[in-house]
């Protein structure tokens, strides 16, 4: 069963007043596929990636050969242009199905993914896949209820080669599906370790996480929490010491800061950018922005125009290459089964496009599942039901008829470059997307010259000695620049400081990589009196009134490092 929360329910089934498709100048929507069932249906909370290979993947929760409209499920390849080839269809048993989740193309080249139901102990427990882009699956995991269930958000690779998700039911303390939960870390061979358990009342119904340039993972619980309308967390790669709550939401009278978060993105600026389901001015969501220290902000309250033209019940957002935000909701519109948006970081929302523009909805309704840019400019969606076919792969569910669309949504955008990780250590080998990029010229990060080697759709290369954190750029065969959507934050290292001990006022040799772009040094969390950056190796910081002992810390542009080892404050 698809997760779709009560309010979200009613929104779903109510239908709107047909009024005029908001469209911005110069924008083209197209359907590119039809969903018909035999090639799968509902593609639920499933963001499609784009690969090495230039072609777009995904995974729908229903349908397929083996399926129908509660079981099943298929993952299959896209052109930008829209030819669809199915790879596998998912048939119960021991591989699990309904994959509920996006993919995700770790750095050997193969596709992860997750089943909600299914896998070795049945019933809506679960798997873990891997898959290549010819459609060979092996199963790598089967959750079992202690280690969770119900693995629904996407799995992500974080700096240090592993997958990193989370399961919305589940572990150490029990529970069944859309109850508690987990943070979990897996080895690309399919070693699994749980992080962390909910208990419900610090949160469950857990999201995507994401690396923050900490090196920390950020997310969102759905529900529970201080006030049970959801929190953000923080957690270390290795879950220790803990689970960190970084804000708690319906924190405000009236819930005007959102309820019911799901999911997080992390901005250029270094912030994390989510949505609440729930809550804001009207109780129909929000866009929101919080720091790493859990400063928010509401950038936008849905139902703000009339009849909820604007939309209702958001997804987390895109950052586009041109700094603005893009997103769906998932209901509301001109027509009530939901709109494709454009929000800049100031708040100024525009509709780009309301579904069911169409008697019988071809273009598709209910665009629960975000949208992602191709490095060609273009953003890519689906919605879950609508098309032009009379059949319904989810009954029950959307009261539309149709197994879904996927679109394509031009904004007059240029290609791009955009890095697989955008953020690592000098000597970190790094493959960055494109279109067109066989005999590129030239690789620099925030203009260090780096070697590579390129394809059509892919360069691989290293992060260069002298780095800074900043846009990678890329001259083609043809001398054209093509920049990165965003910066990419080159990690510090931290090798050593001296002297190890001293009072206040000892200035403290710090060694280490990357230091160019220093911000600030911490002697155990007390701010450095003065930070001298002598090169890109070695800081000097005077230590502060205050300082007690402890680690040392230093945050540049590209991130945070701390030392191993403690410095004492002597008298």
């Amino acid at each position: 069963m698809p997760k779709l929360f009560a309010w979200r329910m009613a929104f779903l089934v109510s239908v709107f007043c047909a009024l005029a498709v908001t469209k911005s100048p110069g924008q083209t929507f197209s359907t590119l596929i039809t969903l018909d069932g035999t090639n799968g249906g509902t593609p639920l909370e499933a963001q499609l990636v784009q690969a090495t290979d230039g072609k777009l993947y995904g995974t729908t929760e229903f349908a397929g050969t083996c399926g129908g409209s509660e079981y099943g499920g298929t993952v299959f390849k896209m052109t930008a242009s829209g030819a669809m080839t199915v790879l596998y269809n998912f048939c119960g048993g021991a591989a699990g199905y309904n994959p509920n989740g996006g993919l995700v193309q770790a750095s050997n080249g193969l596709f992860y993914g997750t089943n909600t139901s299914g896998g070795a102990y049945g019933g809506v427990t679960g798997t873990i896949f891997k898959i290549t882009s010819q459609g060979a699956l092996t199963t790598l995991v089967s959750f079992d209820g202690a280690d969770g269930q119900d693995p629904i958000a996407s799995l992500v690779q974080g700096t240090d080669g592993n997958l990193y998700g989370t399961t919305e039911g589940g572990g150490a303390y029990g529970g069944g599906p859309y109850s508690n939960g987990t943070v979990f870390k897996m080895t690309l061979a399919g070693s699994l370790s749980t992080l962390y358990s909910f208990d419900g009342s610090d949160g469950s119904q857990i999201g995507t996480i994401v690396q923050g340039t900490d090196g920390n993972f950020y997310g969102t619980a759905t529900s529970g929490g201080t006030y049970g309308s959801g929190r953000v967390f923080r957690i270390t790669p290795t879950g220790a010491p803990d689970l960190t709550p970084i804000y708690d939401f319906c924190s405000q009278p009236g819930c005007v800061d959102g309820a019911n978060p799901y999911g997080l993105v992390l901005g250029s600026d270094g912030n994390f950018y989510g949505a609440a389901e729930a809550g804001g001015n009207a109780n129909a969501g929000t866009i929101f922005k919080i720091t790493p220290s859990g400063e928010l902000t509401t950038i936008y309250s849905f139902c703000s125009a009339s009849g909820c033209s604007d939309g209702e019940s958001p997804d987390a957002p895109i950052q586009g290459s041109d700094g603005n935000f893009y997103g769906a909701t998932s209901a509301g519109g001109a027509y009530g089964y939901g709109t494709v948006f454009e929000l800049t970081p100031g708040g100024a929302l525009t509709t780009l496009y309301s579904f069911c523009a169409q008697a019988g909805c071809p273009d598709g309704a209910y665009p629960v599942d975000g949208l992602v840019q191709d490095t060609n400019g273009i953003f890519y969606g689906t919605a879950v039901t609508g098309g032009s076919v009379s059949y319904t792969c989810a009954p029950g569910f959307f009261g539309v008829p149709g197994c879904g669309t996927i679109f394509s949504l031009s904004t007059g955008l240029v290609p791009f470059v955009q890095p697989r990780l955008t953020m690592g250590k000098v000597g970190s080998k790094i493959t960055i997307l494109g279109t067109n990029l066989t005999g590129s010229k030239a690789v620099s990060f925030n203009g260090t010259s780096a070697s590579f080697t390129a394809s059509a759709n892919e360069i691989t290369t290293t992060v260069p000695s002298g780095a800074t954190t900043g846009e990678v750029t890329v001259t083609t065969a043809k001398g054209a620049t093509l920049d990165s959507n965003g910066p990419f934050w080159v990690t510090p290292q931290f090798k050593s400081f001296s002297p190890t001990s001293g009072p206040v006022g000892t200035p403290v040799t710090i060694t280490g990589v990357s230091l160019t772009q220093t911000l600030s040094v911490e002697f155990n969390g007390v701010a450095a009196s003065s930070v001298t950056v002598n090169s890109d190796t070695q800081v000097t910081a005077i230590v502060p009134t205050g300082a007690t002992t402890g680690n040392i810390t230093v945050t540049t542009a590209g991130g945070t490092v701390t030392s191993a080892a403690s410095f004492r404050v002597t008298k």
